[in-house]
């Protein structure tokens, strides 16, 4: 038979010590904190690379547009739309107008013809220079409505491609008669021709051919001087 004393004793300090109570080295001690800094100092640097891969991918993907001409305050300042001039619409003494944001910067003329009770026709010609500095108007051009400005609203015809000019260039011409328009996109600047007219013979459409090689002429020359 076994004694009482002999139970206690195999059951308390007889017994082998469990796993949790092992006895850790100090080496042993230290080590679980620091992997542990290790780790979060990895994962840190980690999210920061990969943070900055993104950056980098927004900034590809979204770069600002390639801009090659000048914002001129005044647009109507030594342009006097000279191949126009030559033309039945001779355009008058220009009014400017013009705006600057981190977007977008534009700058306006409007010219127009003396009118008099007898003139047939009377003629409003405006000039339209856009520096777009975030976007791209590229995707968008031609997407919008043709309408002529000012009163005289109505439906473009086709489109006629404008090879001679740089970048994009498209001629739209009124489907009733009324008005010419002159689009051009370069990157991120984008400009605008229109001529316009109305009177007692506003009905019969001035010699579009040669108002359209005049246009082209005023618009190269434009794009010319506002060149960087």
């Amino acid at each position: 038979m076994i004694s009482e004393p002999e139970l206690d004793g195999e059951g308390e300090a007889g017994r082998p010590p469990t796993a949790a109570e092992e006895p850790v080295p100090p080496r042993e001690r230290g080590r679980g904190p620091r992997r542990g800094w290790l780790w979060a100092l990895g994962g840190a640097l980690l999210a920061s690379a990969v943070w900055a891969g993104v950056l980098v991918a927004q900034d590809r993907f979204s770069a600002a547009p390639r801009l090659s001409y000048r914002h001129a305050e005044d647009l109507c300042e030594g342009r006097d739309l000279a191949a126009l001039a030559k033309t039945e619409v001779k355009p008058g003494h220009g009014l400017p107008a013009h705006g600057e944001h981190p977007a977008l910067d534009w700058s306006y003329c409007a010219y127009q013809s003396d009118y008099t009770e007898k003139e047939a026709v009377y003629y409003q010609v405006q000039v339209l220079a856009e520096l777009h500095k975030k976007t791209d108007p590229g995707a968008e051009f031609g997407a919008g409505p043709v309408a002529g400005w000012g009163l005289f609203a109505g439906d473009g015809g086709p489109a006629q491609q404008v090879p001679a000019l740089p970048g994009r260039a498209e001629f739209r011409t009124a489907a009733g008669g009324g008005w010419h328009r002159l689009q051009v996109v370069d990157g991120g600047a984008e400009f605008t021709l229109h001529v316009q007219w109305f009177g007692p013979a506003a009905g019969s459409d001035p010699d579009p051919d040669a108002i359209r090689a005049a246009m082209i002429e005023d618009m190269r020359d434009l794009m010319t001087t506002l060149r960087t």
